[in-house]
C-alpha cells in the first residue's frame, strides 16, 4: 500500500507509541485520525505536529471500550475523511496491581475490556469500510507479555495474548477482501507507561532485556510503516524487544 493520502485511524495516539506511529504516517502523507480519551490538548498538539507535514490531522474523543462510542468516531472519521484505510489498535492501558494474589476482579475486567474489546471494538467498526474499499490494514499493538507473561500482571499478559489470537484469526478472515491483519509485540517500551512503574520494578524489567536499554516508540512506528508498505505480509507478529528472548 502506497501510505500518501491514505486515511489512517491511531487509537490512544494523544502520546506514547500511538503519537510517534501517527507522526510518522503524516511524515509518510498519510492523513490522520487522533484518538484520545481524556488528553485532549495532548491530541491536539499531536494534530498540529501531524500537519506540518502537509497532511489533514484531526482529533476524535472515545472510550474504545464502549462500541456505541466507538462506532459514532468511526463514523466522523468517514464523513470529515470519507473512508479509512489503515486502523491501528494501540489504545491500552497498564495494571495498578502485579499479583494474582492482589489483582481485583474489577480491575482484570477493566485491563481486558480496554486492551482487548477495545481493539475488537474498532475493528469490528472500521472493516466494512476497508471492505468497501476493496483495501484495508489493520495492525495492533501487542506485548512481549503476550508471548511470555511478562512481569506487570497476568491480566495485562492475556490481553496481550488475546490480541495475537485475534491477529491471527481476522488475518484469515479478512484476507479475501485485501485486508492484511498485523500485529507488533513490543517490549519495555519509553513511554508513560513505563516512566509511571516504581524504580524497582523498571529495574526489574530492564535487567530482562539484553540491549540494555528501553526500546524508542519512533522503533516501533517504523515497524507500523514496513507492515503497511508490504503487502505481502498478514497473520504475523513482529517483536520489538531488544532481545527480551535471549538468554
Amino acid at each position: 500500500m502506497e501510505i500518501k493520502n491514505k486515511v489512517a485511524l491511531i487509537t490512544g495516539s494523544s502520546r506514547g507509541i500511538g503519537k510517534a506511529i501517527a507522526l510518522r504516517l503524516a511524515k509518510e502523507g498519510a492523513n490522520i485520525a487522533i484518538n484520545y480519551l481524556k488528553n485532549k490538548e495532548q491530541a491536539e498538539n499531536v494534530a498540529k505536529e501531524a500537519e506540518k507535514h502537509r497532511v489533514k490531522a484531526k482529533t476524535y474523543q472515545a472510550d474504545v471500550s464502549n462500541y456505541p462510542e466507538v462506532k459514532e468516531m468511526i463514523q466522523k472519521i468517514v464523513n470529515d475523511f470519507g473512508t479509512i484505510h489503515i486502523l491501528i489498535n494501540n489504545a491500552g492501558i497498564i495494571p495498578q496491581h502485579f499479583s494474582i494474589l492482589d489483582i481485583p476482579v474489577e480491575e482484570w475486567e477493566k485491563i481486558l475490556t480496554v486492551n482487548l474489546t477495545g481493539a475488537f471494538n474498532c475493528t469490528k467498526a472500521a472493516v466494512p469500510i476497508m471492505i468497501k474499499n476493496e483495501e484495508g490494514k489493520i495492525i495492533n499493538i501487542s506485548s512481549v507479555a503476550g508471548k511470555m507473561g511478562g512481569t506487570v500482571g497476568p491480566h495485562y499478559a492475556a490481553s496481550k495474548a488475546g490480541i495475537i489470537g485475534m491477529t491471527f484469526s481476522l488475518a484469515q478472515e479478512l484476507l479475501k477482501y485485501n485486508i492484511t491483519v498485523n500485529a507488533i509485540a513490543p517490549g519495555p517500551i519509553e513511554t508513560e507507561m513505563i516512566k509511571n512503574l516504581p524504580e524497582e520494578r523498571k529495574k526489574k524489567i530492564l535487567s530482562r532485556v539484553p540491549m540494555g536499554r528501553f526500546g524508542k516508540p519512533e522503533e516501533v512506528a517504523e515497524t507500523v510503516v514496513f507492515l503497511i508498505k508490504c503487502d505481502y505480509i498478514t497473520g504475523e507478529v513482529i517483536d520489538i524487544n531488544g532481545g527480551y528472548y535471549m538468554d
